[in-house]
């Protein structure tokens, strides 16, 4: 049971009071990897600082040991509190979370100050027995979890993600995909919930979410934009309508909060192919079914369509659901007589 609150001050106090208990060569081991007395030391770092120098994995081993140690010692002090609340949280999200939201959440319920070593708060939950982390896995956050969650568990719902979201070919609400992995695999997995999907998104880095409802696949590009040619994009799809480039930076402050030069954005748009000028400054997205061409490449691309000549209303009709121009445009390239004929009252075709 907790008898004071905890401070930043406390909590450094206790820890170094819990290090003086363990050997001279794990209190430097564990004070150096997590910066207690200048700059985070890599394992190898560590070794080559030994005399003879030792491997990297012996100095993980030193580090480990002591953390185990640690764990017996913080039960019986105040910082015993900090695992707990750790287990809450763990136990509200599903079994687990990442390192980084963990150690957030623990900052904000214990009230402590955002300058607090963070490394001395994994440390403490690290050394709960009743609290496991993750092995180093290439494309995936380091997480915290209880010993109800598996593997299996957890790349099952991953592996199901990834299959949904790409079926779809498109961002998904959150509540929408985490519905749709429980439904297809609750008979499969025992104990799936909305927590526990929610915090296995957060491991992969395949995965992002965004706009706070929002998840999809990190390389589409559409949750995360780094470019300025992703961030055009990404502001298009929100509007889902062709837009002016003006209205494309302006869009690109309001959403992203990033000021960008208007003549930049132009020449960004005007470079890449993704992107289709249908107007006079006004482009669409070239995956919306827009070609790229003039005015008379597009008329003849819709006669080139129909079996019979086309009306000119019906001809202008066409056009200007791909390109946004005056109909007299229209009108004057269908004047065009080396590409296009003239058979009757307003009706046109090709010339053959």
């Amino acid at each position: 049971m907790q008898t004071q609150t905890l401070t930043n001050k406390l909590i450094r106090e206790y820890f170094d009071q819990v290090l003086s208990s363990l050997s001279e060569k794990e209190r430097d081991v564990i004070e150096r990897r997590i910066g207690l007395k200048g700059q985070r030391e890599t394992l190898q770092s560590i070794g080559n600082s030994f005399s003879p120098n030792i491997t990297r994995e012996r100095v993980r081993q030193i580090e480990d040991a002591g953390i185990k140690k640690v764990g017996r010692i913080i039960k019986a002090t105040e910082l015993s509190h900090i695992q707990e609340k750790a287990r809450e949280l763990l136990s509200l999200h599903g079994g687990l979370l990442t390192r980084d939201k963990l150690v957030g959440a623990l900052v904000k319920e214990l009230s402590l100050s955002k300058d607090i070593n963070a490394y001395i708060l994994e440390v403490i939950i690290q050394s709960d027995f009743d609290i496991l982390k993750s092995k180093p896995r290439l494309g995936t956050q380091t997480y915290f979890y209880l010993p109800n969650i598996t593997r299996k568990h957890i790349d099952g719902t991953h592996k199901e993600a990834l299959k949904l979201l790409r079926k779809k070919k498109d961002v998904m609400e959150q509540s929408e995909l985490y519905s749709a992995i429980i439904d297809i695999l609750s008979s499969e997995l025992s104990g799936l919930g909305a927590p526990f999907v929610d915090s296995v998104m957060d491991i992969f880095d395949d995965l992002v979410k965004g706009e706070e409802t929002l998840i999809g696949l990190t390389r589409w590009k559409i949750l995360n934009p780094k470019t300025l040619k992703d961030k055009s994009i990404y502001v298009m799809k929100k509007e889902k309508v062709p837009m002016h480039f003006i209205d494309i930076a302006n869009k690109i402050s309001e959403y992203l909060g990033e000021t960008v030069k208007v003549n930049t954005i132009h020449n960004e748009l005007i470079r890449n192919e993704e992107f289709i000028l249908i107007g006079r400054g006004i482009y669409a997205l070239k995956e919306w079914g827009f070609k790229p061409g003039t005015v008379l490449d597009v008329i003849s691309d819709v006669l080139k369509k129909e079996w019979d000549a086309m009306s000119t209303e019906d001809i202008i009709k066409k056009v200007l659901k791909v390109r946004d121009v005056k109909k007299t445009t229209i009108y004057m390239n269908l004047q065009n007589k080396k590409v296009i004929e003239r058979v009757g009252r307003n009706f046109y075709k090709l010339k053959d």
